[in-house]
């Protein structure tokens, strides 16, 4: 762009009304786009082009702005700030995930939108769920449910499938059998953008990834392994994070079922194929669970490919 043109349209602009019309518009956008996922990117190159929306965001939102522009702007900072915190939860960062969940839930609330703060809630709750606080991550997949209310949508179905699974990892078993049908059944009258293969939709291949784990920590191996298979047929070649941890989950219902040199093995290989970039994080909290429950040489076995 020419030297001087772009600080001339801020100046026209500026002169005309000062509202951002455009710099919200773009933000809004932003979200969409950003919304989609990995489609086979790493995650810190996902962050990478956040980077200058991030910056943006900060700025707009120091501006002041209409009420009704305002609440909009809250609910994009809210879906932005999330989108950020989950890159960070599959990196591993927990700390930073924590910090931009709570930035997100504030922002959240501040529009009103309570879709947009269970979804955001529900999110939340994951990086207990896989980091070891199972408990933590019950108790707010339980606020997120409660947000979320009785209508279908996509937010509802994560949050009762995170509470399943958080349910199940901290042994109420009972507890988490209810929340699984719930799930099966808001996940039956979903469709459209609720329904949609993005990180804000409960599509079917998250649905069958979510009961894989489910299933898997209650110990119900055959209908784990059926949610895999399904995960599997639908989730495309790209998703590297996501094929490597329905195979750790595979891997943990070979240990349920008495064949724990066959589980070590498989997480092993799983691991040692993975990219740099996917080596930490999510994927290694998965196969670090699996060696905690191993003994003898398979504890040894898979011991050894993880750092």
């Amino acid at each position: 762009m020419l030297p001087g043109i772009a600080q001339a349209r801020e100046g026209i602009d500026t002169d005309l009304d000062g509202d951002g019309a455009g710099d919200l518009a773009y933000l809004e956008g932003a979200f969409e786009r950003h919304r989609g996922g990995y489609n086979g990117r790493a995650p810190d190159a996902v962050l990478g082009e956040m980077r200058e929306d991030l910056a943006l965001l900060a700025a707009v939102l120091r501006r002041p702005h209409p009420a009704r522009d305002r609440t909009d702007l809250a609910r994009t900072a809210a879906g932005i700030s999330g989108l950020v915190a989950i890159v960070q939860h599959d990196r591993g960062d927990q700390a930073d995930a924590h910090r931009w969940f709570a930035t997100a839930a504030k922002a959240a609330r501040e529009s009103g939108d309570r879709r947009m703060t269970a979804w955001v809630l529900g999110r939340h709750a994951m990086v207990g769920l896989n980091y070891g606080a199972p408990g933590q991550a019950a108790r707010i997949a339980e606020q997120a449910r409660r947000e979320a209310g009785a209508r279908p949508s996509g937010a509802a179905a994560l949050a009762a499938a995170v509470n399943a699974r958080a349910l199940a990892a901290v042994g109420d078993f009972p507890g988490a059998r209810r929340a699984v049908d719930d799930v099966r059944t808001l996940a039956e009258q979903l469709d459209g953008p609720e329904s949609a293969d993005t990180w804000f939709g409960y599509p079917a291949q998250k649905h069958a990834v979510h009961l894989s784990q489910a299933y898997t920590l209650l110990g119900d191996t055959r209908a784990a392994y059926r949610a895999q298979d399904d995960a599997l047929a639908l989730t495309s070649s790209p998703s590297v994070m996501t094929r490597a941890l329905i195979a750790m989950d595979t891997a943990a219902c070979l240990r349920v079922d008495g064949d724990p040199s066959a589980a070590a093995a498989m997480a092993a290989a799983v691991y040692d194929r993975l990219p740099p970039a996917y080596r930490s994080g999510l994927v290694h909290s998965r196969a670090q669970l699996l060696h905690q429950h191993l003994d003898g040489a398979p504890r040894r076995l898979l011991g050894d490919a993880l750092p």
